[in-house]
């Protein structure tokens, strides 16, 4: 099974190639280009690496959000465009499921955080097991971090990790105490070979390209600033 992955949903954009349940090539690139400018070229770059073609894919895995809602819109965009040229199935990830599945040593509750913005963070927790299967405990949700915390079990260990943690580490120590524990900074960057592995177990999920559509928490700022100004217009 050989299965492409993108993700465009953070600050890093990721390729990678996976091929019967192996990492064979990825590339992730935190730099100060967009990811329009530099998806496409690591995409080519991990195919070639590969000496794999799009023919040769058995489907592609796209992170599909939560997360930039521009960054999101160039990876889903891209994975629609390589499936339908290709005739492949896509597999849409969730941001936050990758973030768990790839978290190094991660055992019992896990808490993906990325940040929002706006004093939000976009958040889940999951169970992780010895076996690293992946239970999820608490739903997808944009929301203060104050709350995601609240709503975390108060007797067990947190690890965490995502972009989030660099924003509000302090804050979490504050808030948990001893019991948080953090990803390896280096760990924290969601790559799409997390995308790969969690796509070879959810085949019965694998659809057409135009099923693949991003996942939104909230609206965009700019329809939120739009309805904010016309309840202001109403008052």
């Amino acid at each position: 099974m050989t299965i492409l992955g993108l993700d465009t949903s953070g600050p890093a954009c990721s390729a990678a190639l996976t091929r019967d349940g192996q990492l064979v090539q990825e590339i992730v690139l935190n730099t100060a280009l967009t990811h329009s400018e530099t998806l496409m070229p690591a995409i080519e770059r991990v195919m070639e690496g590969a000496n794999a073609s799009v023919s040769d894919l058995d489907a592609i895995a796209v992170v599909a959000g939560p997360g930039s809602f521009t960054g999101v819109r160039i990876g889903v965009c891209a994975g629609r465009a390589l499936a339908h040229a290709g005739n492949k199935p896509v597999c849409r990830i969730n941001s936050l499921e990758a973030l768990a599945a790839g978290a190094p040593n991660a055992r019992g509750i896990v808490c993906p955080i990325l940040d929002a913005r706006r004093m939000q963070v976009y958040s889940a927790a999951f169970h992780v097991d010895a076996e690293g299967k992946i239970t999820r405990i608490l739903p997808d949700d944009a929301r203060k971090l104050t709350d995601f915390l609240n709503e975390l079990p108060h007797d067990e260990e947190l690890y965490f990790t995502g972009d989030g943690v660099s924003v509000h580490e302090s804050a979490i120590r504050e808030i948990v105490g001893s019991r948080a524990r953090f990803a390896p900074v280096h760990a924290r960057i969601l790559r799409a070979s997390s995308a790969c592995f969690l796509a070879e177990g959810k085949k019965d999920e694998w659809a057409k390209y135009d099923s693949l559509t991003p996942i939104y928490l909230r609206a965009p700022q700019a329809e939120r600033e739009r309805n904010e100004k016309l309840t202001r217009q109403k008052v």
